[in-house]
């Protein structure tokens, strides 16, 4: 899914040849987009400075972990360490009594892209106005920090690491998840918890409760929190996860079933709004993947080029940028061209 669209080129940049070729590419470039390190940029004088001072219009767009300052500006970086562990993400997604919770691959790497394409595009734009390019700097610390913004402005105005979630006695019972007759999950996301109250009690056949002074308001039933979720645990416990939707889904809520991955992408919804496409892939075949996120009403975004082999494209690429056959087989350490 990440390098579909692309065309590869892989060049070892030790080789003078090779550096050299990427100077070449570089001069007919928009925008130069790099994940590797400040001090290795500078080693082969691909920095932002360097590249600029041959390229003024060029975008320098960068991605890394901690950023190009600071002392860990020089310290390698995966999502998990420097979006997950190190923001205190890690640390605020687990029940209290639970070790901390593991992230899934690529989360805050896609989130990080999804930044950096953006701080593109407005400096493509400013470039539009002025003919100047310039440098967008995006590390995965920084997108940590700002996926958990809530969390992370209320530690900056308070000092105070917000509580973790307890299901078993949370602030909210109306936003919360229930185990079902068949070891199955929902999770009720009625965070105006008063405005959905009476609803949930018509659906679940309790208009008792609405009678009960105790969960009479939302400050009622986060004091009583733990005795009302006993009940709903109860409550849910008695009908399966399909047997609940097709009640719930009668009633005004905002609920969802918690899926697993392997239910999650036959969803009717999101097989309706193009969340994933079909590829065809010279080697693999057919399959679906993916799309891309946003949809464009003018300009089709299909994201239906497969990801090319690595370097597969390197003779065309460099063909393009005008250099001679010797050239690229010298670039791309060749001993025989292509026929």
């Amino acid at each position: 899914m990440d390098n579909r669209g692309k065309r590869s080129l892989a060049l070892d940049l030790n080789q003078p040849a090779a550096l050299a070729a990427v100077t070449r590419l570089v001069e007919r470039a928009d925008v130069f987009l790099t994940n590797m390190l400040g001090h290795r940029l500078a080693r082969y004088r691909l920095d932002a400075a360097s590249l600029r001072s041959r390229q003024p219009a060029l975008i320098f767009a960068a991605l890394s972990g901690y950023g190009p300052e600071g002392p860990d500006a020089t310290r390698p970086a995966f999502d998990y360490a420097a979006y997950w562990a190190r923001t205190g993400f890690m640390d605020l997604m687990h029940e209290p009594d639970a070790p901390p919770a593991y992230q899934r691959p690529g989360i805050g790497d896609h989130a990080a892209a999804l930044a950096l394409v953006s701080g593109i595009l407005a400096a493509l734009r400013v470039r539009d106005r002025t003919g100047e390019g310039q440098s967008v700097d995006v590390n995965l610390m920084h997108i940590g920090f700002y996926v958990l913004g809530n969390d992370a402005a209320q530690t900056l105005a308070t000092g105070q690491t917000p509580p973790r979630h307890d299901r078993r006695a949370p602030r909210n019972p109306l936003w919360n998840q229930y185990r079902t007759r068949d070891e199955r999950w929902l999770f009720l996301v009625m965070i105006e918890s008063d405005r959905y109250w009476p609803a949930l009690c018509r659906a679940i056949g309790r208009d008792d409760l609405l009678a009960a002074e105790r969960f009479a308001s939302a400050p009622a039933r986060y004091r009583a929190s733990r005795e009302l979720v006993a009940i709903l645990d109860e409550v849910f416990a008695a009908r399966t996860l399909a047997e609940w939707q097709r009640v719930l889904d009668g009633h005004p809520l905002i609920w969802a079933p918690v899926w697993t991955l392997a239910e999650a992408i036959h969803d009717p919804q999101a097989r309706a709004s193009g969340v994933f496409a079909p590829r065809q892939h010279p080697t693999a075949g057919r399959y679906e993947t993916v799309a891309p996120p946003p949809r464009l009403s003018a300009h089709a975004m299909r994201g239906d080029r497969p990801a090319p082999a690595l370097g597969a494209d390197g003779r065309a690429v460099l063909r393009e940028a005008g250099l001679s056959d010797a050239e690229i087989d010298a670039a791309l350490g060749a001993r025989t061209r292509e026929g």
